[in-house]
């Protein structure tokens, strides 16, 4: 029998529940009926998501007196910026909703983000909850309340901090995405072996296989330990003026990746895994020992189906200018997050071209 898991993010009274399970519409419209009694809900989705999900939601709320509205943004990176917003808002506004009208923000990340985006300005506020339907939204952006949008300087440049009521995560939604989007969100379960848990990254090299291939619960238990990871850092952390950094190990590198390919070549996941290999041998170029952690590192993604190399097409000095966007940067200091070892890795500043290039070359 499939397993059903909670994970608390403790934030005081901005504290929430991630629900791990399978089929969770009906569960998710209880909490939501339950907790906010609307007359009324939004649901911010996309155009590969909404076809294939919004009738289960509307079977979970029918008979409750709960009217949804369902809002299809155009699916894809590019799309995830301020046009959108705007479209977003005018639809909503236009079928009526007040401040305790609740936002459903269903998909990937990048309507998780938006939707998150829309719930937190709407208003100045409504509430909303977090519905992730792809493995990289599960695991990292629907949860610890950054939403935002991307522009053409860089990647969630334009956003906010702002808690969800509850993230629904319903594993079986995972058997509709094509392999690549599962492996792109398997970036980010590695991601949380190096910076924080040696053991899970074990687990991951004796069987990655079993999460490609859609093992549900061996899916559950990968999901809830990154979520607890991330639970834990963001209790610490909420508003990233430390620890919380630690989280976007190799996305200095991958989001500039991502922005130099005009997000349409490369899928979160694939710029990150790209980036954390060019920022593991930068660790190694400052002189930290860390053993084969690169090679087991690369060997892990390629067995993901993940690229491991920069893009041959891409000049590094326009990835070294769009870094100076990268929300870690002070005063033109490039600060990165690198390991230190498995499981531990440190915001380090005075990164400097020289080393970067050197380190981008290596990685050729």
């Amino acid at each position: 029998m499939t397993s059903h898991e909670k994970v608390r993010v403790d934030l005081g009274d901005r504290s929430y529940d991630i629900e791990i399970g399978v089929a969770l519409w009906n569960r998710l419209a209880e909490v939501l009926i339950g907790r906010f009694h609307p007359k009324r809900a939004i649901v911010v989705t996309d155009s590969n998501v909404g076809p294939l999900y919004e009738k289960s939601l509307q079977d979970a709320f029918q008979g409750s007196g709960v009217e949804l509205s369902f809002h299809r943004m155009e699916a894809g990176e590019e799309h995830k910026n301020l046009e959108t917003v705007h479209q977003l808002y005018d639809e909503i506004l236009s079928r009526g909703c007040d401040r305790k009208t609740p936002v459903i923000a269903m998909g990937g990340g990048v309507p998780g983000d938006t939707g998150g985006f829309v719930a937190a300005t709407l208003l100045r506020g409504v509430p909303y909850i977090q519905v992730p339907t792809s493995l990289l939204a599960m695991v990292d952006s629907s949860v610890g309340g950054k939403t935002g949008v991307d522009t053409p300087h860089g990647k969630n440049l334009i956003g906010a901090f702002y808690q969800p009521a509850l993230v629904a995560v319903s594993i079986d939604t995972l058997e509709t995405l094509p392999k690549r989007e599962v492996c792109a969100g398997l970036a980010e379960v590695i991601k949380y072996g190096v910076i924080w848990d040696a053991a899970l990254f074990a687990e991951l090299e004796s069987g990655i296989e079993r999460l490609i291939a859609g093992d549900r619960d061996s899916l559950i238990q990968t999901v809830k330990r990154c979520c607890e990871i991330k639970a834990e850092v963001v209790s610490k952390d909420e508003f990233e003026g430390g620890l919380r950094a630690i989280l976007n190990y190799g996305h200095t590198v991958g989001h500039a990746i991502e922005a130099a390919t005009e997000y349409g070549e490369y899928l979160h996941g694939e710029g990150i895994s790209v980036g954390m290999v060019v920022e593991t041998e930068i660790a190694s170029l400052l002189g930290r020992d860390l053993g084969d952690l690169k090679d087991r590192l690369i060997n892990l993604f390629r067995r993901a189906n993940l690229p491991v190399a920069p893009p041959e097409k891409v000049d590094p000095h326009r990835i070294w200018e769009l870094m100076h966007s990268d929300k870690k940067t002070l005063g033109g200091d490039i600060r990165m997050v690198l390991p230190s070892k498995l499981g531990k890795v440190d915001l380090v500043p005075g990164i400097t071209r020289e080393v970067f290039e050197k380190a981008w070359r290596n990685c050729g």
